[in-house]
C-alpha cells in the first residue's frame, strides 16, 4: 500500500457549502485538507483569508495544509499558526530571506513548506533542502483551479527526489495542480509523497468515490 497522501484542495470546493465539503474530506480516505490563500498580488486571484480558514479549522479533523500564494508571507506566520495550520507553505519567489522564513514557521510550531512555480528550478533549494519539510511543485501556474497539468513536472520531481536523497534530507514532495487518476501513479513513481487534487475531486459527481479511486490508482 502506498504511503502517498491525498490532499483535496478546498479552492475547488463549493464555497456556499464549505462546511459540508470539509466534512466530506474528513470522512473520506483523503489525508489532508489543502487550503490556498491568495492575495491578488502574488497571483492574479483572491481566494479566502483568515475568517474562512478559522471556520474551516473548526470543522476539519485532518491536517490543515496551508499554501500561501501571497507577497510578504512573514507578516502572517504567527496568525496562521494561531488559526490551526499544521503545515505552512510559502513561495520561493516571494521570500528573499527564505531560510529565515522557514525558521520562523518552525518556531511557530508548524511544518515548513516551500512552493516552486513552474519556471523555478529545483537547484535553488540545494543549500536549504535539509531545512524544508515539504517542497510543493506547482504543476500548473498558480492562481486558478482547473488548469492543465504541465508535463515537465515528472522530470522536476525526479530531480528533486535525487537532490533530497543526495543531501540525506527527509523532505516530502507535494504536487499541486492538474492531478488526476491518469497521472497520479506516474507522479508517485517519480517520487511524489503528497498529491493535491482540486477540481478533479470536487467537480466530480461523487467526490468521496473519486478520492477512493485516486487512492486505489496509487496503491
Amino acid at each position: 500500500m502506498s504511503n502517498t497522501k491525498i490532499a483535496p484542495s478546498l479552492l475547488a470546493a463549493d464555497f456556499g457549502n464549505l462546511q459540508r465539503d470539509v466534512e466530506m474530506v474528513n470522512l473520506s480516505l483523503a489525508d489532508w485538507h489543502h487550503i490556498d490563500i491568495m492575495d491578488g498580488v502574488f497571483v492574479p486571484n483572491i481566494s479566502f483569508g483568515m475568517p474562512v480558514l478559522k471556520n474551516i479549522a473548526k470543522h476539519a479533523t485532518k491536517t490543515l495544509d496551508v499554501h500561501l500564494m501571497i507577497v510578504d508571507p512573514d507578516r502572517y506566520i504567527n496568525t496562521f499558526a494561531d488559526l490551526g495550520a499544521t503545515n505552512l507553505t510559502v513561495h520561493y519567489e516571494a521570500c528573499p530571506h527564505l531560510h529565515r522564513t522557514l525558521q520562523a514557521i518552525k518556531a511557530a510550531g508548524m511544518k515548513a513548506g516551500v512552493a516552486l512555480n513552474p519556471h523555478t528550478t529545483i537547484n535553488h533549494l540545494e543549500d536549504i533542502i535539509a531545512d524544508i519539510d515539504i517542497v510543493c511543485i506547482m504543476s500548473v501556474n498558480p492562481g486558478f483551479g482547473g488548469q492543465s497539468f504541465i508535463e515537465n513536472t515528472y522530470t522536476k520531481v525526479s530531480a528533486l527526489k535525487a537532490l533530497i536523497t543526495s543531501k540525506n534530507a527527509k523532505t516530502l514532495i507535494e504536487i499541486d495542480g492538474g492531478v488526476t487518476d491518469k497521472n497520479a501513479k506516474a507522479l508517485v513513481e517519480a517520487g511524489a509523497d503528497i498529491l493535491v487534487a482540486g477540481s478533479f475531486v470536487f467537480k466530480s459527481n461523487d467526490p468521496t468515490t473519486t478520492i477512493k479511486n485516486l487512492k486505489k490508482s496509487i496503491a
